[in-house]
């Protein structure tokens, strides 16, 4: 059983291996966007109603749970990040501390989580690109959209952002920077919009279904009941981590990139969602795909309401791409460690692992033509909240077993924000429904059969 605590050595760059290694051309601006454009995405556009539902005007705090939690995440991922600078994400930095075992099942649940985050937002852009069809009178069948029996918009958006990404990584990174300012703007509208018609008393009853997360049919109400679904909305700055192989100078730029991103989504997040509740009342946009400019049309404004729509469908698209970014690289990281067949791990002559990028979006796009955004977005937090776990753990067995490891960025007050990483990340995870802890493990175990029937016998370390 030696197989499964084997640990790859740490590794100050990239491993140096033939042509199976990632151009370094992105500095801090595009890193930072990248966590912009991962965080600020389906969570603020379209998950804001449905958290909403759940908690009512305390959605505000199950975004300030959320964000809490994923700050103590953002901390621990930015030492690690810097540390070891390589494709992989919690991937690697499970295989340096942890073991070869638990990378595995971290890398799977990374799988799973990149994946269907792609699927999720493919979802909730199709709930506005939809919106802007029927408006428009296209004429094309409601079963053909959002809600519908296939969601074609869904996969077409999935495929389109695939072939962004095989452009190259400088070249995908631009689009997304030019397409994050403008998610940002239209943000900044929509608050200046809905700031005059702010009512405190729509904030009235505050926790109309309680604080503890508990289960009726199948769904988690209450303020952690909502904070387990909108923590999606949060995270994003660990796809940053995945690019750490791509960055110009990895010990400054993860950094920024990381931590900057986190800081200033959180701000934007507060106050989008508390001007929006305090214009409308929540059970008015809660049920709708596209809650933001939902509120604008009940304000009276279907011109900005369409805009804003409209912005959504532009830049919605760049949390797509981030992920999908994201899985391909620890996609990448597992092949060339030779725990996925090795021929995944081929990049490009503009420097993308092509395979991999392919079958992502492939995949993408058919969970998201067939699956509603709850549940996708539900199963994706599960993987993620693994992640969290296994990289706040990696820095506190670093921090014991590497002392005098040098560290670009240390996370500060490492043995409360370690400890405060993984028990806030558990205590998500069981508000999470019952069928989504039950898929997750179901995965795992599937994943535990794959690694043992490949993986252990064709790791590089088994050749060592």
């Amino acid at each position: 059983m030696s197989f499964i605590t084997r640990r790859k050595p740490i590794e100050f760059g990239a491993p140096a291996e033939g042509g199976r290694h990632l151009k370094p051309t992105l500095g801090w601006p595009h890193l930072m966007a990248l966590g912009v454009g991962a965080i600020i995405g389906t969570g603020i556009y379209t998950l804001t109603g449905v958290a909403a539902g759940l908690a009512g005007p305390a959605v505000i705090l199950s975004f300030a749970v959320a964000g809490a939690v994923c700050a103590c995440a953002a901390l621990c991922y930015a030492e690690m990040a810097s540390l070891t600078p390589q494709a992989g994400s919690a991937y690697t930095y499970s295989y340096v501390t942890l073991g070869e075992g638990l990378a595995w099942i971290i890398g799977w649940s990374l799988i799973l989580e990149y994946t269907l985050v792609c699927s999720a937002v493919s979802v909730g852009w199709s709930g506005y690109a939809s919106g802007l069809i029927r408006q428009a009178g296209w004429g094309v069948p409601d079963a053909l959209l959002a809600g519908g029996i296939v969601d074609l918009p869904a996969i077409f958006i999935a495929l389109v952002v695939t072939g962004v990404l095989l452009m190259g990584t400088r070249e995908s990174a631009n689009v997304n920077f030019i397409l994050v300012c403008v998610k940002l703007v239209a943000l900044a509208a929509f608050v200046a919009l809905t700031l005059p018609a702010f009512d405190a008393s729509r904030f009235e009853p505050f926790a109309p279904f309680g604080f503890g997360a508990h289960e009726v049919d199948g769904t988690k109400f209450g303020v952690m009941g909502a904070a387990a679904i909108i923590f999606f909305a949060f995270y994003g700055f660990d796809a940053i981590s995945t690019a750490a192989e791509e960055a110009k100078n990895p010990k400054r730029d993860l950094t920024i990139g990381i931590v900057g991103s986190m800081a200033l989504c959180t701000i934007i997040y507060m106050v989008v969602a508390a001007v929006a509740l305090g214009a409308v009342p929540f059970g008015v946009f809660s049920k709708s795909p596209e809650p933001l400019a939902f509120v604008l049309k009940e304000l009276g404004r279907p011109t900005a309401a369409a805009l804003i729509a409209g912005a959504a469908v532009v830049a919605m698209p760049t949390v797509i791409m981030v992920f999908m970014f994201g899985q391909s690289r620890v996609f990448f990281a597992m092949a060339r460690d030779g725990l996925l067949p090795r021929q995944l791990s081929a990049v490009s002559a503009r420097g993308v692992p092509t395979i991999v990028t392919i079958l992502t979006g492939v995949i993408a796009a058919a969970i998201s033509g067939f699956m509603p955004l709850s549940e996708i977005a539900s199963l994706a937090n599960a993987g993620t909240l693994a992640a969290f776990i296994a990289t706040a753990c990696a820095v506190m067995v670093l921090r014991r077993r590497s002392p005098d490891l040098p560290r670009p960025f240390k996370t500060p007050l490492v043995w409360v924000i370690g400890p405060a990483a993984v028990l806030g990340c558990l205590y998500l995870f069981t508000s999470l429904s019952a069928k989504t802890i039950i898929f997750f493990f179901v995965w795992n175990a599937i994943g535990v059969v794959a690694y043992l029937a490949y993986g252990r016998a064709k790791s590089r370390l088994a050749a060592a």
